[in-house]
């Protein structure tokens, strides 16, 4: 790359000043939106596909240092400014988010999403920056190119969504929800805090699915399913687990907060009043098992899945409609009435 440069560069010395000037003609008319930088990072092209990208007109930025501004809100090198720079080290920290990145003889290449502040909104934006050398390997100027990729990055995204979600119920799927207690119990592990698990199951499904139908039965899925969502925090997540049950995952939160948040769970589920088909003052309702651990190398995240199962397994045996703590907490839930059925385990 680094030689090519130098034949470039050759190349245009000998070139006639009016083949340069046919050159900068040719870089304005590219149907490519890009910029060059001179070795002091001033601009000295702005081609119109640039000005029709940003928004920005060439004479605002021609022979300045503001060409920053066209797609940050704050003062923040592009690549370009890197590349003059020698500045190459500072490309993964400046682009943690880059879908791709790279940096090979001098050339940088990155995507991210930029804010267009002239533009009014946010693009996603492919972007290259080439070193131009002279004859003796000295920078005489930068060129950046960019790619408008906004619409293929939220297809990308919109993709991404749906192999994480569940079909009917909006909420995270099991395969989204393995993913994320993995990594929270990663995180757990290296900062040692506690990392809580709710089993969520719907009572006697099967029975109100025989009786209401299979759409009948979706409906009741939805509802209850924002239910439990509405009872989250933003870092908390609930998933579609399989069938009628569901999984919330309860990072940094004890036992006694996700047992909480279980009660409030159960509670706003009865008050779905939504009836089960078994008598005129029946509903449905929920039992759920909560479990908490320590993340450490001696335990998994697995075995936190089965001692919320097992708790959950407890509250079904005990009657339904209840919340269930492992067998060696205490029995009592927390913010429940002490001497309500539903508010103990009875193991």
């Amino acid at each position: 790359m680094m030689s090519t440069m130098k034949v470039q560069s050759a190349r245009a010395q000998a070139v006639p000043e009016h083949g340069r000037a046919f050159a900068y003609k040719l870089m304005e008319m590219l149907a490519v939106p890009a910029f060059v930088l001179d070795k002091e990072r001033r601009v000295i092209i702005w081609n119109r596909a640039c000005e029709r990208l940003t928004g920005v007109a060439a004479e605002e930025v021609l022979g300045t240092r503001d060409h920053w501004r066209s797609f940050y809100r704050e003062a923040r090198p592009t690549l370009a400014d890197l590349v003059a720079q020698d500045r190459g080290d500072e490309l993964d920290s400046l682009y943690p988010q880059a879908a791709r990145s790279s940096h090979v003889a001098g050339q940088l290449v990155a995507e991210s999403w930029c804010d267009m502040p002239r533009g009014g909104q946010r693009r996603y934006l492919a972007t290259d920056a080439i070193p131009i050398l002279d004859e003796h390997g000295k920078l005489e100027a930068v060129v950046q190119t960019l790619r408008d990729i906004t619409d293929e990055k939220a297809a990308q995204v919109a993709l991404e969504q749906l192999a994480t979600l569940d079909g009917l119920t909006g909420l995270a799927n099991r395969r989204c929800f393995d993913t994320t207690l993995g990594a929270e119990w990663s995180r757990a592990l290296r900062q040692q805090q506690p990392l809580s698990l709710l089993m969520v199951d719907v009572d006697n499904f099967k029975a109100y699915n025989d009786a209401n139908g299979h759409l009948g039965g979706d409906e009741c899925l939805k509802r209850i399913a924002t239910a439990v969502a509405s009872e989250m925090r933003a870092n908390d997540l609930v998933a579609r687990y399989g069938g009628e049950e569901f999984a919330v995952i309860l990072p940094n939160q004890s036992l006694k907060g996700a047992a909480i948040v279980a009660e409030r769970i159960r509670r706003r589920v009865e008050r779905l009043a939504v009836p089960n088909g078994r008598g005129a003052d029946e509903h449905v309702t929920v039992s759920i098992g909560a479990a908490t651990a320590i993340a450490s190398s001696d335990t998994t995240a697995c075995q936190l899945v089965a001692t919320a199962d097992a708790a959950l397994y407890r509250a079904k045996h005990m009657g339904r409609n209840r919340i269930s703590l492992p067998a060696s907490e205490p029995e009592h839930i927390p913010g429940a009435r002490p001497d309500s059925p539903v508010a103990m385990n009875l193991s």
